[in-house]
């Protein structure tokens, strides 16, 4: 769901499900020229909060440190980055997706 609806948003995307030593990153993209990093959080009921809410100070240290090693790894440096969260609600009522561009600054 996550994929299509970058794509939708004229997302370009580059990699999924990135790994490596310090973690895993959901999906790279690039939004025009910038590479995007981005962590795809679900919910299926309301009872613990918007699925954003899920991104805490520990999950956006690892996807730093692992953005930092893709970057040096695909030799991308110097670039415009960003991190995005994809919220999703998977509920009865239906279903919603929500982008939030810029979702945190890098972090350490």
């Amino acid at each position: 769901m996550a994929v299509t609806y970058l794509k939708n948003m004229g997302y370009r995307i580059i990699e999924r499900n990135y790994k490596c030593l310090f973690g895993e990153i959901d999906i790279i993209a690039k939004d025009r020229d910038t590479v995007v990093f981005v962590e795809v959080k679900s919910r299926k009921s309301e009872d613990f909060g918007d699925p954003q809410t899920a991104v805490g100070w520990e999950k956006k240290r690892k996807i730093s440190m692992t953005s930092l090693k893709y970057l040096e790894e695909k030799h991308l440096y110097p670039c415009d980055a960003r991190f995005d969260v994809v919220a999703i609600k998977i509920l009865p009522a239906g279903n919603t997706i929500e982008l939030i561009q810029n979702a945190f600054e890098l972090a350490f």
